[in-house]
């Protein structure tokens, strides 16, 4: 079957993946293209049991290896033999990487051998809207059972393994949306053929951002920047050049407002015993009402409860619902619109530099805790170079450290770098791809 060529559409399929929260992110900032909403793969209406099994299982050892990985010994081991597997080797020197690895192999042999995606396929086939997905496999089963329409994949790091690419590079037609310059470079190691990949930033929610103009991140970021530098170290230093970018109306420094910490567990739930830490450390600050505090626990409801019970046992009852919050959502949507929402009122981030990464491009400052995965380790070098964050301190002096960084001014400076120097556009630029209506945007800068 031939595919359609140089259509436009005004909406797509967009698929995704509930493993991790990271596909399903990428997947919510293109959900205004999305036709009927946002399918999930591996848990979509009349989804073979034959496939959702083979997807628990992928899912389970994942979720099982994040857990392990605090644990000393047994927990590096399991999780050094999987990051292994999915390691990326070093960009330089630049060579040819286009060889299939033997997570590719393993990949195309579920796909083909054992039919993995080919009941969604053939589903979706009936009506060959674009396909823009945002996990790797069911891209490559779009072209091992002949899709129709185009087939677009979402890279959602800032950097990315062999995993990504098809077994023959050179003659695939999927098409690639690079979050970032060293993503577009790396496509092309792998054997992607330039026309086949599309520099557009990592796909924020348009919630964050206000239009092409980003009227909401700079009405955000001047607020963001009064909490962050209370001394107007950074402001003092810089007034000229914020009241030129952000606007002079919006510079309201006697904001005294306390700041607000959002720290972040990731989908699989590892990382808890660090948000505990965080709390016993900053206890005499929140009852001093020197910061907020919101834990964001996602969906799952066991991470809920060992933050709850951490918060009472430290005797910040009381602080609860004032300036502490535990943060959780019945379900997955839920999670993501109102995660959303709460990251404008957020002042420092805190989190693994997960896909998160990219969020510095609103003006977040991230606290970066340990990485788990490959893909962290490259997201948290491009995060220190656009200087939208910093690794973590030890958490068990958090007090000190992160209360330094606010007065010195050191976290305002890091949210205008990520404001200034990171993408923020992607969902509108893949919008534009894919309906073909023109928007007036920067280009980006190849920071690699």
């Amino acid at each position: 079957m031939k595919p359609q060529k140089n259509r436009l559409h005004r909406s797509a399929w967009v698929v995704s993946v509930n493993m991790g929260y990271g596909h399903e992110r990428a997947a919510f900032g293109l959900r205004d293209l999305a036709y009927g909403g946002i399918i999930t793969a591996n848990d979509y209406p009349q989804i073979p049991k034959h496939d959702k099994k083979l997807w628990a299982d992928s899912r389970k050892l994942y979720e099982a290896v994040s857990r392990l990985k605090p644990l000393p010994i047994i927990g590096d081991i399991a999780f050094e033999i999987m990051d292994r597997i999915q390691r990326i080797d070093p960009f330089y020197p630049q060579r040819d990487l286009s060889q299939p690895t033997a997570q590719v192999m393993q990949t195309y042999y579920m796909i083909e051998k054992l039919g993995l995606g080919k009941h969604l396929i053939e589903k979706l086939s009936d009506k060959p809207l674009p396909l823009i997905c945002t996990f790797f496999i069911p891209a490559f089963a779009a072209e091992v059972y002949d899709y129709p329409g185009d087939i677009y994949l979402v890279i959602c790091d800032a950097d990315m393994s062999r995993a990504w690419v098809a077994r023959d590079p050179k003659k695939s037609r999927i098409k690639y949306f690079a979050p970032n310059g060293r993503v577009a470079e790396r496509l092309k190691l792998y054997g992607i053929r330039p026309e086949n990949i599309y520099l557009t930033g990592f796909p924020l929610p348009k919630e964050v951002i206000g239009g092409a103009n980003a009227d909401m991140i700079k009405k955000d970021l001047m607020a963001r920047l009064c909490h962050l530098d209370p001394n107007k170290i950074f402001l003092n230093k810089y007034i000229k050049t914020l009241e030129a970018e952000l606007g002079s109306s919006s510079c309201r420094f006697n904001n005294n407002k306390q700041p607000t910490l959002t720290f972040t567990v990731g989908g699989a739930g590892a990382q808890r015993a660090l948000g505990a830490q965080i709390i016993k450390s900053l206890k005499h600050n929140l009852q001093r009402e020197e910061i907020t505090l919101r834990m964001e626990a996602g969906t799952k409801g066991d991470v809920a409860r060992f933050f709850t019970d951490r918060i009472k046992n430290s005797g910040l009852t009381k602080m609860l619902g004032k300036n502490i919050f535990v943060d959780h959502e019945p379900d997955r949507a839920s999670y993501f619109h109102n995660f959303t929402k709460r990251l404008r009122k957020t002042d420092i981030l805190w989190t693994k530099p997960s896909e998160m990464s990219f969020y510095t491009g609103i003006g977040l400052p991230i606290v970066m805790a340990p990485s788990i995965g490959s893909q962290e380790v490259f997201n948290r070098v491009w995060l220190k170079m656009v200087g939208g964050g910093v690794t973590q301190g030890d958490p068990r002096y958090t007090n000190e450290w992160l209360f330094d960084w606010i007065e010195s001014g050191g976290l305002a400076r890091m949210a205008w770098n990520g404001y200034i120097e990171a993408p923020t556009h992607g969902a509108y630029r893949i919008e534009s791809i894919i309906t073909g209506e023109k928007i007036e945007l920067e280009k980006l800068p190849l920071i690699v």
